[in-house]
């Protein structure tokens, strides 16, 4: 595995599945290239990336939907790729639901069973994963007297009622409005834990992988470029493409004049002057590194309260009205920062900004 890809996730159980070398071509574009992954047992994991990253089609090789050209995978010590899709402990959740119109939810949650063939008296497995996704009351109705949420509750109890060792869900919330997008989150992660199984999820939307995961696998260009927990993720972004993906943050570009013992923090001269902070392994001096600044590092602040920070005049340019607070974009030496804060500001207001430095992170160019 590559030493950029970060593996200080806090997750010490067991690993459910390991893959090593997978590649997939289509034609002459690679969407998986070289990818080596760790998958833990019971933990919620997500793939997040942009369009075209190669985060469905890893879903896809992990189902058997697709067979990669190279590489493979080991599910509970046992070898994946030449198991069918039907016999592989695993099922999938479709981001369209994939339910049966014509048949009830009750026979939608037992068609898994007989196409399985598992059980000859399917009712009383029916029942209990009904009631395990809180859909009992509603075994008689079809899908469409259903609500959208109603139906992905469905369509989780179809998958699980085969006790699979993994779940797969393939954007199982992008069809629903952001309320009950917000309410399915808690909802998904609670039956996760309950269930006590690994869910493997795939998402573009960062608000969703940070709300449901115990780790997120980002990739770019079908590669892992990155593999935590989320709050690692987020403060201590591998490279300048996970820091700008991730969240909201100015990214200052700069070289590195010098590293501090052990190399765990660097400083670098940028425009804004000589910023210091905690930094990402393997940077040297002469480098050009990537200060990451969230809008939570910034503060306005009045000479009276300057401490040992960087301090800096901006200028207000843009302000957007967020509730209890602003988000507030402001230049200072031609770069563009972005800041909350509860004060009523207004473009062209001119700004002492201070950089709280030992929260923000230095990381390298590359992706």
């Amino acid at each position: 595995m590559d030493s950029r890809v970060s593996a200080r996730s806090q997750i010490t159980t067991p690993l459910l599945l390991s893959a090593r070398g997978l590649v997939k071509d289509y034609g002459r574009s690679r969407a998986v290239d070289g990818v080596d992954l760790d998958i833990p047992e019971r933990a919620f994991t997500t793939f997040l990336g942009p369009s075209g990253c190669g985060k469905t089609t890893m879903l896809r090789i992990i189902a058997g939907f697709e067979r990669p050209d190279a590489g493979s995978i080991i599910l509970d010590g046992k070898p994946l790729l030449d198991v069918p899709p039907e016999r592989r402990p695993v099922n999938t959740v479709f981001q369209s639901y994939a339910l049966f119109p014509h048949l009830t939810v009750f026979e939608n949650v037992a068609f898994s069973l007989t196409l399985r063939r598992r059980s000859p008296d399917p009712g009383p497995r029916v029942r209990r994963a009904l009631e395990t996704v809180h859909m009992a009351d509603f075994a008689d109705r079809y899908p469409h007297q259903l609500s959208g949420g109603q139906q992905q509750r469905v369509a989780v109890a179809r998958a699980i009622i085969a006790e699979p060792h993994l779940l797969l869900l393939d954007e199982p919330l992008s069809a629903l409005d952001r309320k009950m997008r917000s309410h399915l989150q808690i909802e998904l992660k609670d039956l996760q834990r309950r269930l006590g199984i690994a869910f493997v999820c795939v998402t573009h939307d960062q608000e969703e992988a940070f709300a449901l995961s115990d780790l997120i696998v980002v990739m770019n260009r079908g590669r892992i470029v990155q593999r935590d927990d989320p709050a690692t993720l987020y403060a201590r972004p591998a490279n300048a493409f996970v820091a700008d993906f991730i969240g909201s943050a100015t990214l200052i570009s700069g070289e590195v004049i010098g590293l501090a013992e052990g190399a765990t923090s660097a400083s670098l001269r940028t425009s804004l002057g000589i910023l210091e902070a905690p930094c990402v392994e393997g940077l040297s001096v002469g480098q050009t590194a990537i200060f990451v600044l969230r809008p939570d590092h910034v503060q306005v602040v009045e000479p009276s309260l300057w401490n040992n920070q960087p301090s800096f005049k901006a200028t207000v340019r843009h302000i957007v009205f967020k509730g209890d607070h602003y988000l507030i974009e402001a230049e200072a030496e031609g770069i563009l920062l972005v800041f909350e804060d509860k004060l009523l500001l207004n473009p062209g207001d001119a700004v002492m900004l201070q950089i709280n430095q030992p929260s923000c992170f230095i990381t390298r160019v590359d992706t």
